[in-house]
């Protein structure tokens, strides 16, 4: 049976989760899982940093220099009677300028060489810091991606029941590149702004205060423009991130159902909705885009005022010699430094929103809280006999909606067969999604050799329990990875003789690679019987105490069907087993079969005291044989 949605369950769904600035700060302590690597980064970046703060002031002692010594070949090139008179008239000491002018061509090649080589520097520990950056948000986007496998592995069905794969796979693989970009770019860059704004600032105050002063002002304005921005920005990432699930949910439903499209001639249809999606989509985006084209043209208006400014002050103190060229060439290269920052604080901003909205929504995965988890103090379940109790169980999809199950209670003897015998509907499946706690019952009690279900770590329960879903899913590899998914530490003659027992040998060996065969995706390149068969294959390989088939025999033809049950009669033995059956002629050997109606046990028995008391379960009989009588008719 189809679990459906509770809407109060605990376990959270990936719906519209509002972008939560906490959740990137949350991000970003995966940092000091890897703090060596974070910290030889900022060190890298940092020594960076210093030396493209160290370059103006090169520049100026070049400027200095020449313009000095500019000077200084004028005094020399005057008639020598008025060399002194223009070198007091100017304060300076001709020795002096002959001696500085004779150094000037060494002096311009020191400052060169140290120019180039803080240059190599930078390029250097910039690449260092790049490179570092790098594989420090590669390793953190592992991490995310394994705890977030890890967490959708662990959680519960239920949480399953109401969120589409689509949806999941968007939050591993787009939401954490968008996470890791702003940890091996954003984060950087922001550091990166920090430091060379601070550094800068100091250096124009320790060099001119008034000067500084002027431009001051535009810095509050500048970032009161960037928070505002920063605002707007981030519920509309988040958006473009809802409006890319619903994209890949579409193309994730067609690639697995695309013989149910091809069937239904639906292609037409299917386009349309996926045209619409996308079409959504890149609206999202292209509203981002005008948002941000508003950004930058405000940047580059507060950098031109803030370089108009320096222009027109610091041209008025060199004409009043209180400023020297060098130093208004040093000043304006380090104005420039002040206004990078507030290009790239646009730019973070634009990543930050991105990777605040994509944290939220991954943490809401990793935060969501299982319907079904170990509870404190859980024992571990150890080899067990298989007597199987139900005690007065009742279970509910929605806490305050209508039982699935009311009051069921049977107990299976070890080495019982069990059959559950009802329509669609009566509750055969969730009895057997129970016993291995895929759902915890409502009220009543699950019990294994005496042990609440509850009460054992549910590692340990499942180990003991061989499961055979009605619906095959088969995984990427051989059919002899696929039987050995439970043990892949066993034997190929062990494979084989599961293989065997499910009646999977012969049409395996038939293939040229044997047990090496490839499935294909999900299976396809195998029929539904042969899917089945390996699933049974699959599960036997296990030995477990406890076997559950639903409906396993439902994608056979009779005569298949009968090789099957013949060997699942000799394999049962033993074991503990459920049975849902389709087919009435699959249960007539079972020990036990309980006649379901409406979440209720109506009748119970075996094959010959059912049919003799219960009107039921003889109707289910009568109308079946019929339906043979008239198939082979």
């Amino acid at each position: 049976m189809q679990a459906t949605v509770k809407p109060n369950q605990r376990s959270g769904r990936p719906g519209r989760p509002k972008a939560n600035p906490k959740s990137l700060h949350r991000a970003m302590r995966y940092l000091g899982r890897y703090s060596r690597l974070t910290i030889a980064a900022t060190l890298a970046l940092i020594i960076a940093t210093a030396a493209q703060l160290a370059v103006p002031q090169l520049v100026q002692n070049i400027i200095d220099t020449i313009v000095n010594n500019a000077i200084n070949r004028a005094i020399l090139d005057i008639p020598a009677a008025f060399q002194q008179l223009a070198a007091e008239r100017l304060g300076l000491d001709l020795t002096a300028v002959r001696t500085e002018l004779d150094a000037a061509p060494r002096a311009l090649l020191s400052v060169g060489l140290i120019v180039v080589l803080f240059a190599v520097a930078r390029g250097l520990f910039t690449f260092a810091q790049a490179y570092m950056s790098q594989a420090l948000s590669q390793n953190i986007a592992f991490e995310l991606r394994n705890d977030l496998f890890a967490k959708i592995q662990r959680l519960s069905f239920s949480y399953h029941d109401k969120n589409r794969t689509g949806q999941l796979m968007i939050r591993a693989t787009d939401d954490v590149e968008k996470l890791r970009i702003f940890i091996g770019q954003g984060l950087l860059i922001a550091l990166q702004s920090f430091i060379l704004l601070a550094g800068t600032l100091i250096i124009l105050l320790a060099s001119n205060v008034q000067l500084t002063l002027v431009i001051l002002p535009v810095l509050p304005l500048a970032l009161i423009i960037f928070m505002v921005f920063g605002a707007i920005a981030q519920p509309l990432f988040a958006e473009v991130q809802r409006r890319l699930d619903k994209v890949n949910t579409i193309l994730q439903e067609n690639m697995a159902g695309l013989k149910v499209v091809k069937a239904f001639a639906t292609e037409p249809r299917e386009q349309a909705r996926f045209k619409e999606s996308i079409d959504l989509e890149l609206e999202q985006r292209i509203k981002i885009s005008r948002v941000f084209s508003f950004l930058f043209p405000f940047i580059f208006l507060i950098a031109n005022l803030g370089q108009a400014a320096i222009l027109y002050f610091g041209g008025r103190a060199i004409v009043d010699g209180t400023f020297t060229i060098g130093e208004w060439q040093k000043f304006s290269l380090y104005l420039t430094f002040v206004f990078i920052p507030m290009g790239q604080l646009g730019f973070l901003i634009n990543l930050m929103a991105q990777a605040a909205a994509s944290a939220t929504r991954i943490f809401e995965i990793l935060d969501a809280k299982n319907d079904v988890e170990n509870k404190p103090g859980a024992i571990e379940l150890g080899e067990i006999d298989g007597r199987i109790e139900f005690n007065n169980v009742t279970f509910r999809y929605y806490s305050s909606g209508e039982p699935v199950l009311s009051g069921v209670s049977f107990v299976a003897e070890p080495g019982q067969t069990v059959a559950l015998l009802g329509s669609t509907g009566s509750g055969k499946s969730t009895i057997i999604n129970l016993i291995p706690r895929f759902y915890d019952v409502s009220e009543g009690q699950v019990l294994v050799d005496g042990h609440d279900v509850r009460d054992v770590t549910i590692e340990s329960l499942r180990k003991q329990i061989g499961i055979v879903l009605q619906e095959t899913n088969l995984f990427s590899g051989s059919i002899r990875d696929n039987i050995a998914f439970g043990r892949p530490d066993a034997s190929l003659d062990e494979i084989v003789a599961a293989a065997k027992a499910a009646a999977a040998h012969d049409f395996i060996v038939q293939f040229p690679d044997g047990y090496d065969t490839p499935v294909g995706e999900r299976g396809s390149t195998l029929s539904g019987g042969q899917k089945q068969r390996i699933a049974i294959a699959r599960a036997l390989l296990l030995n477990p105490r406890i076997l559950i088939l639903d409906d396993s025999t439902s994608s056979v033809d009779l005569n298949t069907e009968y090789q099957i049950q013949q060997a699942l009669d000799k394999l049962m033995e033993g074991r503990t087993s459920f049975v849902i059956a389709s087919r009435i002629s699959t249960v007539l050997n079972a020990d036990q079969i309980l006649v379901l109606d409406k979440g209720r046990i109506v009748d119970r028995g075996t094959h010959e005291e059912l049919l003799e008391r219960s009107a039921l379960y003889a109707e289910i009989y009568h109308s079946q044989l019929e339906d043979n009588v008239t198939i082979h008719g």
